[in-house]
């Protein structure tokens, strides 16, 4: 706060308490008198015992009557004054009577306070907004856009820093040469689409996309979120879209980048407010301006989201966000280029084979890998080393997916053998069958929140379809946790809560969506209800029978079963080999997937080559 402010503001408060103090001291005695009425003042006055020592008439109207004992009162009556015959009857009662030129003390007193008052109010009103003023003035600026403008410097990102996402990039190199040359399209009369929607899982890296093509085409880039956009006040965030390409104009050629667009670009009509919702005004405001602007003036709307499936069909138009860009998760390949790009200028050591940790990451998105990186960077700083190694990028693989280690958490030694034995009782029955993913790493080491220890299971490749064989497979995996407690330990427990979960989860989707049971057939039982507004499932609408629901209860539990049976056959036939299998957990606490499939060759009294030649049933 400014000093000088502050001290003038504390200055007038002070002067306006002692004015508040003067009046209720050189004022105040008249609003301390007793009011008598008229009438009573007659009564006292022609009584046989006048105890009235002296009458003061005042010019305002008042008479102020003062008795013999010192008490005061206060009669309006500004006809007394005129009154001679009640003036002389008084004289000759001995009442002393005497005049005064009276002054209404409360209007002054009124004027002057409501003075004081209304320029202290001034003065602090000013300060506001100084005060506002010296923070960009915010509290009149709302309606100003909130876009980042970032202009072309020497520390640009271009299609250099992007990886994995090759189609992608493709698909934006002809935006890239519009905004380098428009003419050239111009001439042949081809029109550039005026917007451009990039759709992906969160992560893959659209943003970083939308920055890029800015940098290729050395253009200001305005950034900005949609919710951004969104206030409290109606007619804020069409006023702020409207400033937006105002700016826009102004920087052509430019490119405008609203993130997360479904913030204000979901379908109209849904939710509260109808079309008086200020995200519904705001979005008919974005329409307008995109239909407003010509692509010859180099302006270029691009925008990101993860749920095109909510958006305004208007939005969607040709002649809006006529282009759609999909980015798509990273292969194998693609991620060996974002690590590549992630670990450009980083010390590394020898051992750091990219094209392995490539491979260990399905799944990974470009903001997982990124992630990944720093965790390992941070692990070898924390121990003093001046380098990553492997190792620090195989715990921070684990880190990312199970959580930190929790090597302070005590756990009795039976409760580590019940989860030595859970997690080989998955591990076990997921090297057995055909169609499971392989195992990468078996942990006893509590990890995350919950966790007591894991069973990572990573695809040889990157799949896009599953078979039902595989689903199959996969549930008999999930299963052999509960398997091996009820095998060695004739009892089970609640660490495999989630595992019968996503057991159970998987075998309705094959009866329900996918249309893999022998019973039912390639029928879909069951509609997903959506609420647009929400932008989530809420419910799964019932269109079938109560017979049907039985009949689906009955063949999911069928489903679950024949692999809850598959899991223990497979366990009991290798009882032996799970046994020396959980002494070595429990000594090292950690077996990575290739020491597994080791053990469980030929040798040693150890599985031998045929034991995988069984099939899985249906």
């Amino acid at each position: 706060m400014n000093r000088g402010i502050g001290s003038i503001i504390i200055g007038l408060l002070i002067i306006l308490s002692l004015f508040w103090i003067f009046e209720s001291v050189f004022f105040g005695g008249a609003s301390s008198d007793v009011t008598m009425h008229y009438s009573d003042f007659l009564k006292r006055l022609n009584s046989d015992s006048v105890d009235i020592a002296e009458v003061v008439i005042k010019d305002d109207g008042n008479v102020l009557l003062k008795t013999i004992s010192g008490r005061r009162y206060n009669v309006y009556a500004p006809w007394v004054k005129y009154d001679i015959d009640l003036i002389n009857s008084m004289v000759e009662k001995g009442i002393r009577v005497t005049a005064e030129k009276g002054v209404d003390s409360s209007f002054w007193v009124n004027l002057v306070g409501n003075l004081l008052f209304f320029v202290l109010m001034l003065v602090m009103f000013g300060f506001l907004i100084r005060g506002l003023g010296g923070r960009n003035n915010q509290a009149f600026t709302f309606t100003k856009s909130r876009a980042e403008k970032v202009m072309p410097g020497k520390k640009k990102i271009t299609f250099k820093d992007v990886a994995g996402v090759d189609e992608a990039v493709e698909e934006l190199q002809e935006i890239v040469e519009f905004l380098k040359n428009p003419t050239k399209f111009n001439k042949i009369g081809a029109r550039m689409p005026k917007g451009v929607l990039l759709v992906g899982p969160p992560g893959t890296g659209k943003t970083l996309l939308a920055r890029a093509v800015a940098g290729e085409a050395n253009v200001p880039f305005f950034h900005i979120s949609g919710s951004d956009f969104v206030e409290l006040f109606v007619g804020v965030g069409a006023a702020r879209v409207r400033d937006l390409f105002n700016k826009a104009k102004e920087s052509a050629p430019c490119i405008v980048f609203i993130d997360e667009i479904d913030a204000v670009g979901r379908h109209r009509g849904a939710g509260l407010g109808g079309g008086h919702d200020e995200r519904e005004q705001t979005l008919n405001q974005l329409l307008v301006e995109m239909d407003g602007f010509d692509v010859r003036e180099g302006i270029v709307v691009m925008a990101a989201t993860n749920r095109p499936d909510i958006l305004d069909p208007a939005l969607l138009r040709p002649g809006r966000f006529d282009k759609k860009v999909v980015v798509d998760p990273p292969d194998v390949k693609g991620r060996e280029e974002i690590l590549k790009i992630h670990l450009r200028g980083k010390p590394i050591s020898e051992d750091v084979d990219v094209k392995v940790l490539a491979k260990r990451t399905t799944g990974f998105v470009g903001a997982d890998l990124e992630n990944l990186v720093n965790e390992a960077a941070l692990l070898a700083a924390r121990d003093g080393r001046d380098k990553m190694n492997m190792s620090d990028f195989e715990e921070a693989i684990d880190r990312v997916i199970a959580g930190p280690a929790r090597k302070s958490r005590l756990i009795s030694e039976k409760q580590k053998k019940i989860v030595a034995y859970h997690e080989l009782g998955h591990a076990i029955v997921g090297t057995e069958l055909p169609n499971s993913d392989p195992v990468h790493k078996i942990s006893i080491i509590p990890r995350g929140h919950r966790a007591l220890g894991f069973t990572l299971h990573l695809p040889a490749e990157d799949k896009y379809l599953i078979s039902k064989n595989e689903l199959l497979d996969n549930i008999t995996a999930l299963l052999g946790g509960r398997a091996a407690e009820e095998i060695v330990f004739g009892d089970v427990t609640s660490g495999a809560a989630n595992d019968i979960e996503r057991a159970t989860e998987m075998a309705r989707k094959m009866v329900c969506e996918l249309g893999m049971s022998e019973n039912f057939g390639p029928l879909a039982w069951g509609k997903t209800e959506q609420e647009v507004f929400l932008g989530k499932e809420i419910a799964r609408m019932r269109n079938y029978s109560e017979e049907i629901a039985k009949m689906i209860d009955s063949e999911i539990q069928n489903i679950v079963g024949r692999c809850y049976n598959k899991a223990k056959e497979i366990l009991m036939k290798h009882r032996k080999k799970m046994d020396e299998l959980a002494e070595i957990l429990l000594e090292r606490e950690e077996i990575s997937g290739e020491e597994l499939r080791e053990l469980l060759v030929k040798g040693d009294g150890r599985f031998v080559e045929e034991d995988r030649g069984d099939k899985q049933d249906d």
